[in-house]
């Protein structure tokens, strides 16, 4: 199981150092949306300029323009990006084949998705990498993650499989030999006093 550390609601000094504290333990470098709206696509770029050996996900959540976001995307030094499940079928189309044109990936965001009819027209379009994904404010509602979330992609095959939603230590153990394969692990990590021993207990839980 792979662990992508999400760097939102952080300046570009927090996130610098947060990586530099982690690198050695986490597989996937995300910069989440605020910090792209921030910083725009230069931070991107400052980090796989720093990080060239790293996977750098861009998380866009990209809604249309497909074809224009992807590009900024990629050629900023991003290796996937974001795009949301309920953009129409041509925009995830489009990220997809400008994605195989850079040898890069998409990530689709299952946010707000409650029927698995979606993620069988998702993967019939050609998606391979999705994220179930509870959101900051839904997350005051409970559970990090319910039975209905998995249910969306219960027997799917040919498919990765991220979770994001208020994951930490407890949460991410008890996800260990579930169908996920990548934890999304934002705050937990980012807003520890100890960003780099929260992060070895992660991986210790899940292996």
């Amino acid at each position: 199981m792979k662990i992508q550390l999400a760097l939102d609601r952080l300046t570009a000094q927090e996130c610098f150092r947060i990586v530099d504290a982690t690198v050695g333990t986490i597989d996937w470098i995300e910069i989440g949306t605020g910090v792209i709206k921030e910083y725009g696509m230069a931070i991107i770029r400052e980090m796989k300029e720093k990080y060239p050996n790293a996977t750098i996900v861009a998380d866009m959540k990209t809604c249309d323009a497909g074809k224009h976001e992807a590009t900024q995307a990629f050629n900023s030094g991003a290796d996937i990006m974001t795009v949301m499940a309920f953009a129409s079928d041509q925009t995830i189309r489009e990220t997809l084949a400008i994605a195989r044109d850079y040898g890069k990936r998409v990530m689709i965001d299952l946010l707000g998705v409650d029927s698995p009819k979606r993620v069988e027209e998702l993967v019939a379009i050609g998606v391979d990498l999705v994220c179930l994904h509870k959101g900051k404010d839904m997350q005051q509602e409970g559970e990090f993650a319910s039975k209905d979330l998995f249910q969306l992609v219960e027997g799917v095959r040919g498919m990765e499989v991220a979770i994001a939603g208020g994951i930490n230590i407890e949460s991410a153990s008890a996800l260990k030999g579930s169908l996920v394969d990548i934890l999304i692990v934002g705050s937990a990590i980012t807003a520890s006093d100890n960003p780099e021993a929260t992060c070895k207990e992660i991986r210790q839980s899940i292996t």
